[in-house]
């Protein structure tokens, strides 16, 4: 379109009558949503119009971090080692394989290289999004799928490996997934219901039988989920709600016969399965809550048959101090993934050594088991970072603990991590509890008033644990410290953490980042006139919220796909996951949920009142967040406010609920979202 710098006014959208008069936005596709969709996104380029400059700046500097043309660490499995190359200019990583080398290093052959996947190529320049990628046990086939749209619905496909013939499987509704059995003829693939849940798993054979329906999960709240067990010799199936599982296996060798249940779901009782070895005997293991919200480790010698809880004995017992929040198993140890003291830490037990946690050198970061390599193999992979520290990947030797640093992420260009210094701090909630703020920020800076960007999330129990970003340098550079307000609803501090702050408790979420935003502006990190917070989907409900409480404490905010609707959608059970969020936000065909959600709802509580600068970005293809959240919130917003600061609705017309999905469209989004920090902060 021509420029849109003439564009003299903001878009006011019509208000209808009734208990929602911005409903209309709903009708999706119809020409008014359009127009006014579009009459927003004008009105955005024209505001930012004079930042061009900047954001090509900005979008170039980010660029000129990231090693454009990089090698994945190749993952061995079988004869082959399996790797991504990514390439100056592409948007998406392609995938390989070649000959495993005789000596087990990582070394790639380039004589025997073999492309498999060329996402560009699939791409064609459009939306692109790559669900599965599994390789068959016989390495002789690979199953994947695309979502070509951003609505998370996928198309699968089988290719043969010796003769690149590409087969699509005419199945419709898929939710990406492709599980082997170890025939490497049997796949199995899960469906959609009409609201977007994974609620069917068929089982298909590749001579062309008819699919058959192996599993129909009816209660809204439960998602279907199949994957292989550690030992590559059990299928499991996992049917899931916010609160309680329940966990079914079938021998993978034997495919055709049915899936067995281990425990049959109980109210609350949650629990996850794996298959491996314990003393070199094939073992059961069992994460489960049932002794308490922290979870225990569960064993139960393997005898052939699926086992019942009554075979179950513990190995691991409940701790209130410790979450036990996964485990990860291979022939000669067992690795646990814990936290504590909202840290994660890693824990191995080697088969006849003793155990060890793995040290790490900052106060406060990131780390998990990025690849735990063939079930047979000594060693594992540690993904490791910090907010000053690029993205490392550690070898672990496990019957030693040795650790060797395989590949860092590299930052081109000038840059030393002691430039930049990482803090752990804390502030005191309303309610007294105690809220970790992690904090990065450029060294000469240390101490004195600095504009603050802080982010924050709160939900389903995901932790927010420190990362890296190449493009977060541009803000840091520039004088702007970044903070995450690890606030209760994460899983950060354990289970307990999470609980406190979902359905009755929510408003603790809220709560917490204030006093995080408070305690900052008090130590004399920052001020109100400084402050710029950001969070997405449900921490754009996070965002919404607390500019309804506290509009005052904040200069701008950015919000990404905001669930800012959230009694409207969890009110429309037709919607895309409604019913299995009603144990993360309460029913509110309840009269007492319907008021608790209504109290804190940010499209409910807008309110004449001055905002901060706002820029808004929704996906129209969003399935799990609908553009008209952001939509409604906004032109609620611009009705309502009684200031003139910037309002900014960017709604992605071909993205879903991750934005544009290629590497240098979404440095591009990263570049807007900055400039616009820039331009509320008066920093340009």
């Amino acid at each position: 379109m021509p420029s849109s710098t003439h564009i003299t006014a903001a878009p006011i959208a019509r208000k209808a009558t009734g208990q929602d008069p911005y409903a209309w936005l709903q009708a999706r596709d119809s020409a008014e949503v359009m127009d006014y969709l579009k009459a927003e996104n004008a009105w955005q380029e024209a505001q930012l119009a004079e930042q061009q400059a900047l954001r090509e700046t900005l979008f170039e500097e980010i660029k000129g971090r990231i090693l454009e043309t990089d090698l994945s660490l190749p993952s061995p499995w079988g004869p082959y080692l399996y790797y991504t190359r990514t390439t100056a200019g592409d948007e998406y990583a392609r995938h390989y394989r070649c000959r495993r080398p005789a000596d087990d290093s990582s070394l790639v052959d380039d004589s025997s290289e073999e492309l498999l996947l060329d996402p560009n190529a699939l791409a064609n320049g459009g939306f692109f999004s790559l669900g599965a990628f599994s390789i068959s046990p016989d390495h002789q086939r690979l199953a994947y799928s695309l979502d070509t749209s951003g609505e998370e619905i996928y198309t699968l496909y089988v290719k043969e490996l010796a003769t690149d013939k590409v087969s699509e499987l005419a199945f419709d509704n898929c939710d990406g997934s492709m599980t082997w059995a170890n025939d490497s003829l049997t796949l199995f693939f899960g469906e959609l219901d009409d609201t977007h849940r994974p609620h069917k798993l068929y089982r298909y054979r590749l001579d062309g039988t008819a699919a058959q329906e192996v599993f129909h999960e009816t209660d809204g709240r439960f998602f279907l989920h199949c994957y292989r067990s550690s030992s590559e010799r059990q299928l499991l199936v996992a049917l899931g709600s916010k609160t309680t599982s329940e966990i079914w296996a079938l021998d993978a060798d034997q495919p055709h016969l049915d899936f067995t249940c281990l425990a049959p779901r109980v109210e609350d009782h949650e629990y996850d399965v794996d298959h491996g070895q314990l003393d070199g005997a094939w073992t059961w293991f069992i994460r489960s809550n049932r002794d308490g919200i922290n979870y225990a480790l569960f064993v139960a010698a393997d005898t052939g048959r699926v086992p019942t809880q009554a075979d179950w004995q513990n190995l691991i017992p409940h701790s209130d101090e410790v979450m036990l929040d996964g485990v990860s198993l291979n022939a000669s140890a067992m690795t646990l993934s814990l936290r504590i003291g909202g840290l994660p830490v890693i824990e191995v037990h080697p088969q006849g050594l003793p155990t060890y946690r793995v040290e790490l050198p900052d106060a406060a970061y990131s780390l998990y088991v990025q690849n735990s390599l063939e079930f047979p193999s000594d060693k594992i992979r540690l993904r490791y970072e910090a907010l000053n520290r690029p993205a490392q990947v550690r070898q672990l030797e496990l019957a030693s603990g040795a650790q060797q640093v395989l590949k860092e992420t590299p930052v081109l260009g000038v840059f030393n991590a002691d430039d930049y210094v990482s803090q752990r701090l804390w502030a005191t909630s309303a309610d007294g509890t105690q809220v970790p703020i992690s904090l990065v920020v450029k060294r000469d800076q240390l101490g004195k008033p600095t504009p603050l960007y802080l982010y924050g999330y709160g939900a389903y129990g995901q932790s927010l644990d420190p990362w890296f970003s190449h493009a977060r340098l541009s803000l840091l550079d520039r004088g702007v410290a970044f903070a995450i307000a690890h606030v209760r609803g994460g899983g950060e501090l354990g289970e307990a953490w999470y609980r406190n702050g979902k359905q009755e408790h929510k408003q603790n979420t809220f709560s917490d980042f204030i006093a995080c935003a408070e305690h900052l502006i008090a130590q004399g990190l920052t001020s109100a006139k400084q402050l710029v917070i950001s969070g997405g989907s449900a921490g754009g409900l996070l965002i919404g919220a607390v500019l309804n409480q506290r509009p005052e404490l904040f200069q701008a905010a950015i919000a990404e796909v905001p669930f800012v609707d959230v009694l409207n959608t969890m009110l429309d059970p037709d919607l895309p996951l409604t019913v299995t969020e009603y144990d993360e936000w309460g029913n509110p065909q309840e009269p007492e949920v319907y008021a608790r959600i209504k109290a804190y709802a940010p499209y409910e509580n807008v309110r004449a009142q001055a905002y901060p600068a706002l820029l808004v970005i929704a996906g129209y293809n969003d399935s799990r967040v609908q553009y008209w959240e952001a939509a409604k919130w906004v032109a609620k917003l611009r009705d309502t406010k009684t200031d003139d600061n910037l309002l900014l609705l960017k709604t992605e017309l071909g993205a879903g609920h991750g934005g544009m999905s290629g590497r240098y469209q979404g440095l591009r989004d990263v570049a807007l979202e900055y400039a616009f920090v820039f331009k509320a902060l008066g920093l340009v």
